[in-house]
């Protein structure tokens, strides 16, 4: 049973279906951010944990099957060594959970501010959308927003 579970986690399923269960919780983060929902699974160790779980198997595996991990780290050499380093399928899986774990964490910290200073969701709503498809350009709309609410300009919480 084991072994036929570890055979259909192949890296084109846990791209599948990681990218398909955690839309459910980007939509509750955009629709009703204060629901139980995202107390019990967004705002909490669940998801990332899961996430975290699909790295680490990620990670083993290209243990497993000879690549060389100190490879990662050529990443910081140049871009050939970037884009030669994504052309590894277990190489841009492990990216790929990551941006999602950080994304998710992201989200879950906007919309919590979100309601910490009483932004509409209307308006919260854009910058969680930016920040599902580019974290950072999200976050620093959502900065900009924030300060208008929160009516102080801080650079750090």
């Amino acid at each position: 049973m084991l072994f036929q579970f570890q055979n259909y986690l192949t890296i084109e399923n846990i791209y599948f279906w990681s990218n398909l269960l955690i839309l459910p919780f980007w939509i509750t983060l955009i629709i009703i951010p204060n629901s139980l929902v995202n107390k019990i699974f967004v705002n909490s160790i669940i998801i990332p944990s899961a996430l975290a779980s699909a790295y680490v198997y990620c990670v083993y595996q290209v243990f497993l099957s000879g690549e060389n991990l100190v490879d990662i780290f050529n990443l910081y050499l140049n871009l050939d060594s970037l884009y030669t380093l994504f052309a590894t399928e277990s190489f841009l899986i492990i990216f790929w959970l990551h941006f999602l774990a950080i994304n998710l964490f992201l989200g879950s910290w906007v919309s919590s501010e979100g309601m910490k200073y009483s932004i509409p969701r209307s308006i919260t709503f854009i910058p969680l959308l930016f920040v599902y498809f580019s974290g950072p350009v999200g976050l620093v709309l959502f900065w900009l927003i924030r300060i208008f609410y929160a009516k102080k300009i801080r650079l750090h919480d």
